[in-house]
Parts: structure tokens; sequence; C-alpha cells
């Protein structure tokens, strides 16, 4: 019987922090490049509220951001960011952690690597919220970076309104500083990259995206250690909140995509 060689987690995690710099850096230039020719060049993208993003990169000080969006397509990222300007794309510094399937992503050496040259961590569904990858993830967000978050857990083909995964409560909650959170709604991605074999990318597709304004969590995670609420009833709260906004904006971005 075959066997598929995993990479552990706690190795790759390991290896992306001694890796060098130089090295992701020239390949995060050629990767976002090539799928900003994709989803730029090829298909028809709309993108409403870049300037919410752009505006929260340009952020000073050491306040750390957090990304939310639904997640319909393996192309959603990086599609989601080949928008972006050049000084955000290239910079290295700047340019968001992403939690990534380890099934999926991490599956063999080749794969561990270029995943990780990419700035994505790899996550293991069903692990739960005191994993490796989380702990990573709080630890780029006490150093101020931005991770991205897919809060459905996996590829949501059927685009159904699921129950958000509480990862990214436990991110808000225990971040040293509370991030700032913007929530990211996106339609399209699935027809240029179809979720059916032979999973090719298509051109001449419609993308819509929508950013949310910031969600500011700081009062809620006060009042959350001041009632002195369970970290499950605090995860949940935060997560709840991250759901009714995604879903507030899935209507708008359902409208605006109907008359593109």
């Amino acid at each position: 019987m075959d066997h598929t060689e995993v990479t552990k987690p706690d190795e790759t995690l390991e290896h992306r922090k001694q890796h060098n710099l130089c090295s992701r850096w020239n390949f995060l230039k050629v990767y976002h490049r090539c799928f900003f020719i994709f989803k730029e060049l090829l298909n028809k993208t709309r993108v409403h509220n870049k300037h919410i993003l752009v505006r929260a990169l340009n952020r000073k000080g050491n306040t750390p951001l957090i990304t939310v969006s639904n997640h319909h397509s393996c192309f959603d990222d990086p599609g989601l960011w080949g928008s972006l300007n050049l000084k955000h794309l290239l910079c290295r510094r700047r340019m968001r952690w992403s939690l990534a399937a380890q099934d999926i992503c991490f599956t063999n050496v080749w794969y561990s690597y270029f995943f990780m040259l990419g700035k994505c961590v790899p996550v293991i569904r069903g692990e739960g919220v005191y994993q490796e990858a989380i702990n990573f993830c709080l630890e780029k967000l006490a150093s101020g970076d931005w991770v991205h978050v897919f809060p459905e857990g996996k590829v949501n083909m059927l685009k159904e309104n699921m129950r958000l995964k509480w990862g990214v409560g436990r991110l808000i909650m225990e971040s040293p500083i509370t991030p700032l959170v913007i929530p990211i709604y996106h339609l399209g991605m699935d027809k240029v990259l179809p979720n059916d074999p032979p999973y090719i990318i298509k051109a001449g597709k419609k993308v819509t995206m929508y950013y949310g304004d910031p969600i500011d969590f700081s009062g809620m995670v006060a009042d959350l250690r001041a009632n002195n609420a369970t970290e499950m009833d605090a995860r949940k709260a935060i997560t709840d909140r991250i759901q009714d906004e995604l879903l507030r904006l899935k209507t708008i971005t359902e409208e605006l995509h109907a008359r593109f």
C-alpha cells in the first residue's frame, strides 16, 4: 500500500523561521505577479473599498492585522491579493501569513517548500485551536504582522452559510495587542480556478471583491475579560461577530456581482 509522506507542521514551522529571507522575497515577487496576470489581466476583476486594506497595510506602530474571508476556491489566496500595489506585494515584512491545510499544501517536501516560501502556515484540520499553527500566528501577531484566515476551515464549494471555526477567535482574544480585523467577501474565484478536474486556470471570468469596514474588537475583548468569560465563550462571541459581518458582506457582494 502506498503512503503519502506528510511533512510535520512543527518541522515546517521551524524550517520557516530559519529560512533565508532573500529567497522568500524573490519567490513572493514571482508568485504574486503571476497571479496578478491571471486575475487582473486575463480576467475581469472589480474591487470595492480597496483603500480599506491599503490604509491598514500602511498603518503605523505595532498593531497587528487580521483579514478574514470566505473560501470558494484554491485560487482565493493569492488571488485575493493580486490587486494590491507593488510596494505591498513586494514587501516581505508587510505581506500576509496565511493558514493553509496541512493535508493538502504540505504533503511532501516540494509542496512544503513552495507554500513555506509563500508564507503559508500548515494547519491541521480537526486539531483544534491550541495547535502549533495557531501558536505560530499568535507570535506573528505579537510582532505586528498580518495574518489571513479562512474561518470556514475548508473550501466551501456549495457556498453555504457555514459555522465558522473558532481559531480566529483565539487569535483575536489572545493577541497581546488587539488586532485590526478586516472582513472580505468575494465571488468568482471558483470560476477562475474551478474545484473540479482538470484544475486549469481560466480566462475571461468575472471576479468581485468587497472589503468591509475594519472591526474594532478592543471593546469586546475588554468586556469579555472584565466579565471573566470562559475561553470558549470568548472565542465564540468573537467568531460570531465575524460571521455576522461576513454574512452582511455576502449579500452586498452578491448584488454587486450580479450587476457586473
